[in-house]
């Protein structure tokens, strides 16, 4: 497995400073956030499985935006913003397929699945109305590894330029062929956005804070990487001495033999990986997660969770994914 670019530590006699708490509590603070942050950050939508046959339809909800990512009749994949063209409304809500066209609820202003504006009742009654220049607003789409980024603010890196020699990490795993797990979780959380991102950003809490990971993963901060861009993560090998724990020690025996088109490396591997500013991955042997933590308050979080599983419907694939969810129920909880 290739390693990514490192960047070491560089100490310069101080200890760093976090910020100031007022930070962690301030609406003011999280508007400005959310505008400079969030929206000109890539932001996951779903995996290209998700989105097989034309007219299936993702949508992703982020505070006061929403965009579509749909496949059209072309069998090409785009983004737009989730509102009419009219008066705005929300056209499309989680999940589906739509036939032939996006049909607004409201006024019933109707877009191809390209995008492109159709038709509208009582079109006569709008003097000038030009169709080419009404279409939905398309949003910044682009796909890593099967996975679908959208960006609501355009310009900056690209997702391969923001990745880099990281996304090396991630290939051996074969993630562009993984299946979703039906619908992303959604939680609100009792805390600032950044204190969950300042959680995921180490495993220095991982002893206390998560005594199952302790005894199935070798997992150490100093094993981790991190590029220019932010890109950062860890490698964790599941210990050879079995935990007391039943689901953690039926893991430990079961990974290595289970998926046997896998290098025997990869089976014991479970991945954990940061893309700022609020993007999580973990990739495990049988399956994958991907969490965004959003700003929802100045004191809450939205959590919005996605499960993916390895392709294969063997016994041992399924009992190590229920395995696995059992482990990373009670990591969620704690």
């Amino acid at each position: 497995m290739s390693e990514p670019q490192l960047i070491a530590p560089q100490f310069t006699g101080e200890l760093p400073v976090g910020l100031p708490p007022w930070t962690y509590r301030s609406a003011e603070l999280l508007e400005i956030e959310y505008e400079r942050l969030i929206l000109p950050s890539w932001q996951f939508v779903c995996h290209v499985n998700q989105l097989k046959s034309p007219g299936d339809f993702v949508t992703l909800d982020m505070r006061r935006d929403s965009v579509i990512v749909m496949r059209g009749a072309d069998g090409e994949l785009r983004a737009f913003a989730n509102f009419c063209r009219h008066r705005g409304t929300r056209l499309l809500d989680g999940s589906g397929t739509c036939r032939n066209r996006i049909i607004c609820p409201y006024h019933g202003w109707s877009y191809g699945l390209d995008g492109k504006m159709v038709a509208a009742p009582s079109a006569e009654t709008f003097p000038g109305l030009d169709k080419k220049n009404l279409g939905l607003k398309p949003v910044e789409m682009e796909i890593l590894l099967g996975l679908v980024f959208v960006r609501v603010i355009g310009g900056g890196p690209s997702l391969k330029e923001i990745w880099g020699d990281a996304a090396k990490v991630l290939e051996p795993f074969g993630i562009e062929d993984f299946m979703p797990e039906g619908e992303p979780k959604i939680d609100i959380w009792n805390s600032n956005w950044k204190v969950a991102i300042d959680n995921n950003l180490e495993n220095y809490h991982v002893p206390m804070g998560h005594p199952g990971y302790h005894r199935l993963l070798d997992l150490h901060d100093n094993d981790g990487f991190m590029n220019h861009h932010g890109v950062a993560g860890s490698m964790a090998t599941i210990k050879q001495r079995l935990s007391p724990n039943w689901s953690e020690q039926r893991y430990q025996k079961l990974a290595p033999h289970a998926l046997s088109d896998l290098p025997e490396d990869l089976r014991k591997t479970w991945c954990f990986a940061v893309m700022p500013p609020n993007i999580g991955i973990d990739i495990y042997p049988d399956s994958m997660d991907i969490f965004q933590i959003l700003p929802h308050g100045a004191e809450t979080c939205l959590v919005r969770y996605a499960v993916m599983a390895r392709p294969g419907v063997s016994r041992e694939q399924k009992v190590l994914r229920y395995l696995n969810w059992r482990i990373n129920r009670q990591v969620t909880s704690e």
